[in-house]
Order: C-alpha cells, then sequence, then structure tokens
C-alpha cells in the first residue's frame, strides 16, 4: 500500500513539474540582440539626398542589401529580451541610379527615449 502511495505521489509530481511552465520564469534566459543598433540620434542625422558614402559613414553598414541591386539598404535590429517579447525595428533606406539617397522608412518610428 505505501509503494502505492510513493508511486501515485511521484507521478502527480513528475506531472506537475513536465512542462516547467511555472518554472520558465526561474530558468535565466539571455538577452539576444541581432542586427544594426540605431539610436533615435543616429537616424535624425540622415535625410533625402545623401549619398550612399554619407549614410554609410553615419549609420554604418546595413544588414542587407537589395537582392536584385544596390538600390535599397535594410537595417534591422531585432531584440529578444529574456522572458519579454521580441521586438524589431527596421530602417529603410532607397536610393535612386546615382546613389543619393530617395526615401527614409522607419519602422516602427524611433522615439528620442529610446537608446
Amino acid at each position: 500500500m505505501r509503494c502505492k502511495t510513493l508511486t501515485a505521489a511521484a507521478v502527480v509530481l513528475l506531472m506537475t513539474t513536465a512542462g516547467c511552465s511555472t518554472l520558465e520564469r526561474v530558468v535565466y534566459r539571455p538577452d539576444i540582440n541581432q542586427g544594426n543598433y540605431l539610436v533615435a540620434n543616429d537616424v535624425s542625422k540622415i535625410h533625402t539626398g545623401m549619398t550612399q558614402q554619407q549614410v554609410a559613414y553615419t549609420l554604418g553598414t546595413p544588414m542587407m542589401h537589395d537582392p536584385f541591386g544596390s538600390n535599397v539598404w535594410y537595417y534591422v535590429f531585432r531584440q529578444e529580451p529574456g522572458h519579454q517579447p521580441v521586438t524589431q525595428q527596421t530602417l529603410t533606406l532607397t536610393f535612386d541610379s546615382n546613389g543619393v539617397l530617395t526615401n527614409i522608412d522607419n519602422k516602427p518610428q524611433l522615439s528620442s527615449n529610446k537608446r
């Protein structure tokens, strides 16, 4: 009888901890940052009419180029802090055929209070 009680208690304990959903917040998860880290101050320095060299000097090299040419640059920053949801910042810069910046698309918009 005692063996059955211990076995039942062990099974119940195993079933309650099997998913570890209650212990998920206790387990350490490192912050994962990937891509081009940009701040609002850096983004505010670029404007239409700049050349590709000027933009690269200001922001650094882009994370991705347009796969069908070099007219679109993508600065992507993806952040996964520990147990919080993933956030992503994408800055898309479009250049004309002469390498002059014609369009800036910043989603979501960087605010001045972010670092």
